[in-house]
């Protein structure tokens, strides 16, 4: 069963310039999704409107069979998809464990400092991040480390659903290698991955291909 259904769904700015006509995808758990296309092709747009950052100006996109429109935007987004931005927005003053327990405290997540601290190492572990790097601020951690930290804070709240914005844009072959095994690894573990890319690699490991025209 689809997680995500897009039905028509159709984003027009300012009434006149359409960026998304008629899309009808589906997108089922335990799967990653490449979403290709050209620069401009409304690649970024899609994830907005699939993290409920904007609204369809047609049709219409369900999460388990509710209308996205019709549900709490914000607990939306803060329990049930979680978001990699390709400019990672993490606080680069904090350290990599604060990040973590700063997006445990926005979702609501319940426990003490100490539990949330220990859980947020555990997380960070999982994908890379050595005890020591999980306790550096962020601005002193790698492109590669940064990445890592970013889909950790994403997961922090084990939402159902990750989005990506061209996750391995910036990196080396070699950590975009380790971070498609690392999104590889979530959709084995039942997560469904949706990932904008540019890179044929990244299509390539995916279950599922969807072109923007």
């Amino acid at each position: 069963m689809a997680v995500i259904q897009l039905e028509n769904v159709t984003f027009t700015y300012d009434t006149q310039t359409t960026v998304l006509n008629g899309l009808n995808y589906s997108f089922d758990a335990g799967k990653i999704y490449a979403v290709t296309g050209r620069s401009g092709a409304g690649k970024t747009t899609l994830l907005s409107l699939l993290s409920g950052l904007a609204s369809p100006t047609g049709g219409s996109i369900y999460y388990q069979n509710k209308d996205i429109e019709g549900i709490d935007k914000y607990d939306y987004r803060s329990k049930n998809v979680g978001v990699v931005f390709q400019s990672f927005n993490l606080i680069y003053n904090l350290s990599a464990v604060e990040n973590i327990v700063l997006s445990m405290d926005i979702a609501g997540i319940k426990g003490g400092e100490k539990q949330k601290k220990e859980n947020a190492r555990a997380l960070l572990q999982s994908v890379g991040i050595s005890g020591e790097e999980a306790e550096r601020r962020v601005l002193k951690l790698s492109g590669g480390q940064q990445q890592r930290v970013a889909i950790a804070r994403a997961l922090s709240y084990n939402p159902d659903v990750l989005l990506a914005d061209e996750p391995t844009g910036n990196l080396d072959e070699q950590t975009q290698d380790e971070i498609l095994a690392i999104l590889k690894d979530l959709a084995a573990q039942g997560k469904c991955v949706i990932v904008v890319t540019h890179s044929p690699a990244v299509a390539a490991a995916a279950d599922e291909v969807y072109r923007l025209q």
